[in-house]
């Protein structure tokens, strides 16, 4: 039988890891709502509402499964690590609570407008709503990466017989890697959800969907997608040299370097033996670690026998190189698919099936990016809790290990049918949209003025909804 704190960490590790899928979607998906309505407003065009009101369904679903999964994520705060409140709770629980205060409120007032009165507020005022419940999301993840970073990177406080205090909030908010976490988190967000709604959108064009908000939208994320990969290239670089300053031990184990070293190569793949503290069946780039590292060929990089505490190596090297594949792969197909979409549109000829089917394929590669994003951040940071200020065997409950692995069996079953039903609604909903007929040609073009009159916009909300 597994320990409590064992049980515990797989318990969390659970539950976080299924509860982050749901605002990496929520997140970006708002703002690509955003976006849709200020075009339909702006230019009176239907096609817009139609993907509007396709996809915001689809966030309102995924909205209330992240909602529910998040509150039993802080549940386990108080059964599973009670002293996670007792040390740190008067930095970890204003910062909860401001989020809540901020944020939360702020999407769930405004979320009814956008969701139910898209036929009895003005058009500017529901756009208006779109907009603030986006901000609101956006505001949630600054809170909750803001506490995250903390732990990775604390400052800002003192402590007095073994309980932080609060000095300097300021500090305390935007600590040495704040800033950086909270930028690849937003722009992860924006490139899963460029590849669901792709993936989505080309799972429709297969049916046979040949209505034009599913060919707009795979423009529209596949244009995203182009843009925001390189860029999430870039940020991770920047965010990798300043783990390097601030968690040496962190990248040691991303990279498997045992000892310090210079011009250490970048391992394309390898089996780390924490026995021998070696790599077996190694294959690597001569000096490539360093140099992207250190900018330096010959640089030192510390190697993981010069730390006290370090991380498990295997999770944490294996994680990392899943993420950087993925996200790898997802450059390659954002700008050659984009590529594609612009000649075939010259040539007046749909996208390739096997393309469509490599979309479809993808929906989902940004959660498997961004899990394995989460595990390196999150295993890098072991033995510690908060790093340097409290291990994770001080925090754990005192629960019987029978009582945790009860409560995680209940989890794992409930999870993994919220997850199919998930899933199953999303293309059970793709393909109701196919079967539904389009309006009348001539309605489609509608006329491209800045500002759509009243009658236009109620017209376009009685339509089907699903198109």
């Amino acid at each position: 039988m597994l320990d409590t704190e064992l049980l515990s960490r797989i318990q969390f590790a659970l539950n976080i890891s299924f509860h982050i899928l749901f605002p990496t979607i929520t997140i970006a998906m708002c703002w690509f709502l955003v976006f849709f309505k200020v075009q339909f407003d702006r230019t009176g065009n239907a096609i817009w509402m139609r993907a509007y009101r396709f996809w915001v369904k689809i966030f309102a679903l995924t909205f209330a499964i992240g909602v529910v999964s998040g509150i039993t994520m802080s549940f386990q705060f108080g059964t599973n690590w009670p002293g996670f409140m007792e040390k740190v709770g008067n930095i970890a629980g204003p910062l909860l609570g401001y989020e809540v205060l901020s944020a939360f409120f702020l999407e769930a007032t405004f979320l009814g407008i956008m969701l139910f009165g898209i036929k009895r507020v003005p058009a500017k005022i529901h756009t208006l709503a779109t907009l603030i419940v986006a901000i609101g999301t956006s505001l949630s993840a600054f809170w909750i990466l803001s506490l995250n970073s903390w732990m990775q990177t604390p400052t800002g406080f003192e402590l007095r017989d073994g309980i932080a205090y609060p000095v300097d909030w300021l500090a305390i908010i935007f600590n040495p890697s704040f800033g950086y976490r909270f930028s690849h988190m937003l722009i992860a967000s924006g490139l899963t959800v460029s590849f669901l709604i792709a993936g989505i959108s080309a799972f429709r064009l297969l049916q046979g969907d040949d209505k034009r908000a599913p060919k707009l939208t795979l423009k529209v994320a596949l244009t995203s997608a182009m843009i925001l990969a390189p860029l999430q290239a870039f940020v991770g670089d920047l965010h990798g040299l300043n783990t390097l300053k601030h968690q040496p031990e962190k990248i040691a184990a991303m990279e498997g370097i045992w000892h310090s070293e210079k011009g250490a190569p970048l391992l394309l793949f390898a089996w780390p033996n924490e026995q021998t503290q070696r790599n077996d069946f190694a294959i690597g780039i001569p000096n490539l670690a360093s140099l992207l590292l250190t900018h330096e060929l010959d640089g030192e990089i510390k190697g993981l026998s010069d730390f006290e505490h370090t991380p498990p190596v295997k999770p944490v090297f294996f994680a990392f190189r899943i993420m950087v594949a993925t996200g790898l792969l997802m450059i390659m197909v954002a700008w050659y698919a984009r590529y594609r979409l612009y000649r075939q549109k010259k040539q007046q000829q749909p996208l390739p099936s096997w393309l469509l089917k490599l979309l479809v394929v993808m929906s989902f590669s940004g959660w498997l990016a961004t899990l394995a994003g989460w595990y390196v951040t999150e295993i890098g940071r072991q033995p510690y809790l908060v790093r340097g200020v409290l291990m994770v065997k001080d925090a754990v409950t005192d629960l019987a290990p029978e009582n945790v692995g009860f409560s995680l069996m209940l989890y794992i079953m409930v999870y993994c049918l919220l997850l199919i039903a998930y899933l199953s609604t999303l293309f059970v909903m793709a393909m109701r949209a196919v079967e539904i007929e389009e309006i009348q040609e001539s309605e489609h073009k509608g006329p491209a003025k800045r500002n759509a009159n009243p009658a236009q916009i109620n017209n376009f909300l009685q339509e089907p909804t699903n198109v």
